[in-house]
């Protein structure tokens, strides 16, 4: 357990994970364009770093602890949504179940944002306990997240700020 808890990898993703809660928690601190391009340089490395986290598997029986509330959420959305202003929409394609549709739909940068830093948050929030089974599992639980939906999410997000920022230059 310590070695993976400790691992260089673990460590380097859950500093990146608590930079990108920070950034998200601060929105109102920063200016559109400085928010977007710090955004854009740390999305890229939480990327490659949640990817460089070994497959663990869970040592608790029960679910991993979820820290992040309602309103931390909508705190976080807000901010976000509030920040881009009518630039927080855009044209998605939506895969369902690892089947892409030809259907394109209107996505939030804000939402995406709100739904990454939820699982970054849970995955801070445990670390900062100490409990070693709490961050092991909380590791394992982001990992499988990030496979599942908010990697995609992700890379959707930065995308879409991608053109946001080279749209206003």
């Amino acid at each position: 357990m310590k070695n993976f808890v400790y691992d260089e990898s673990t460590i380097a993703f859950v500093t990146a994970a608590a930079q990108a809660c920070l950034l998200m928690e601060k929105t109102s601190e920063h200016a559109r364009e400085e928010w977007i391009e710090q955004t854009l340089r740390l999305l890229p490395v939480l990327y490659l770093r949640a990817r460089l986290i070994n497959q663990e598997e869970e040592l608790a029986e029960e679910e991993p602890q979820r820290f992040v509330t309602e309103e931390d959420y909508n705190y976080v959305l807000v901010g976000i949504r509030e920040l881009l202003g009518s630039d927080d929409a855009y044209l998605d394609i939506f895969v369902d179940q690892g089947v892409y549709t030809d259907e394109i739909q209107t996505a939030y940068i804000s939402e995406g944002m709100a739904d990454i830093y939820q699982e970054l948050k849970d995955l801070a929030a445990a670390f900062q306990t100490g409990n070693e089974t709490l961050m092991h599992d909380a590791v394992v639980t982001c990992r499988e997240a990030f496979n599942e939906h908010w990697g995609r999410k992700l890379i959707a997000v930065m995308r879409a700020l991608h053109e946001l920022h080279f749209a206003h230059q």
